[in-house]
């Protein structure tokens, strides 16, 4: 009797245990190859409906490029770094038109990074030039939504992507606090104004503050995936010892916590984080970064791996699930601000960008 009963436990358990080897190095990279591949091959195509596409200094672009850089990395291969150095070059190094808005600061990240491979100067000049124009004037907008130039400040979440990780990256690159100290009171500022420190997740901007869906607070998956992935961006340019590190670690965790608990049980994120049975459907670009930033937890030893490390492994594996035959990301919510829909059959390329973040995050985890 004895025996048998240890091997119905065994048998209970033994799907844990296969579920818990499941994911290999060499698989993570293959399927972020695929993807990365697949991305590259479409890159001007149209998978999401919009009717042209994206200007290559885009923020979409911006984001691709943050996790295609990751991909380059450790892909063993040249030719991603050398398409990567050609949009710079079609650039001629600039960023996107406006000078203010943090969409445009995005594409300033790959900028960065390449420096810091090819150490080119070129590579940084205009990004330079104009992270110091604002610096020296900055925006007098207030943070309202509704107030003029409103969006010259990083008054939605998504800015906390797009732009303070650039001023943190031209801090490590320069030495020079000013960049630290003009990005820490900024996103304090919005901190401030959009962290809801009962939910410890972010308002997309402040319209969604007061506003209920199906009763429960409005708090988008992307906006807070974008959040999330950035805090992980700015974290990575820090001296653990930092004081500025400390405040940005803080809110890190509080989200991290947050996010253990309110992941779906097939692995995702939902679209409305706190609304899950309204919004069944898949999104890949939020779960994403979210993936990529608990990974990094766990690889900088900042969260306990047997409590992380079981919702890594079931985000990736829904993940992985969406991937296309041909390599193609499937169900990330098409362009917008707020909880909406994602189909299998569409993509976009920041889903494709935040994907790659993941799999970087993921082949360190499993490698260890």
């Amino acid at each position: 009797m004895k025996r048998k009963l240890l091997l119905v436990f065994a048998l209970i358990w033994m799907p844990a245990v296969v579920c818990a080897q499941a994911i290999k190095p060499e698989q993570v990279k293959n399927e972020m190859k695929r993807v990365a591949d697949w991305q590259i091959e479409n890159f001007k195509e149209n998978y999401s409906g919009r009717k042209k596409p994206h200007h290559i200094a885009d923020w979409t672009n911006g984001a691709l490029y943050v996790g295609m850089e990751k991909w380059a990395a450790i892909a063993g291969d040249e030719k991603y770094y050398e398409w990567l150095k050609g949009i710079g070059e079609e650039q001629q190094w600039n960023l996107h038109f406006r000078k203010y808005h943090a969409d445009d600061h995005t594409i300033g990240q790959l900028y960065c990074q390449l420096f810091r491979k090819y150490g080119d100067k070129e590579m940084l000049k205009s990004t330079q030039k104009q992270l110091d124009f604002i610096i020296y004037h900055p925006s007098q907008s207030k943070l309202n939504w509704k107030t003029p130039f409103h969006q010259d400040r990083w008054n939605w979440c998504d800015a906390l992507f797009m732009s303070p990780p650039v001023f943190a990256q031209m801090y490590k690159i320069t030495g020079k606090q000013v960049y630290l100290d003009f990005m820490v009171s900024e996103y304090k500022a919005t901190t401030d104004f959009l962290f809801d420190r009962k939910e410890c997740l972010y308002y997309r901007d402040e319209r969604f503050e007061n506003q209920l869906d199906h009763g429960t607070k409005i708090f988008w998956s992307r906006g807070n995936g974008w959040v999330f992935a950035g805090l992980v961006n700015i974290l990575n340019e820090l001296d653990p010892k930092q004081k500025e590190y400390k405040y940005f670690l803080k809110i890190y965790k509080k989200m991290a916590k947050k996010l253990l608990k309110i992941q779906s049980e097939k692995g995702h994120w939902a679209m409305s984080l706190l609304g899950d049975e309204f919004y069944p459907t898949p999104e890949t670009s939020g779960t994403s970064f979210f993936t990529y930033g608990l990974a990094w937890g766990i690889n900088n030893e900042i969260l306990d791996r047997d409590s992380y490390e079981p919702a890594v492994q079931k985000a990736w594996t829904a993940l992985t699930g969406y991937i296309t035959s041909e390599g193609m990301l499937g169900y990330v919510q098409p362009i917008g601000a707020a909880p909406g829909q994602a189909w299998e059959d569409k993509t976009e390329v920041y889903g494709t960008g935040a994907f790659l973040c993941a799999g970087s995050e993921l082949l360190k985890l499993y490698a260890k």
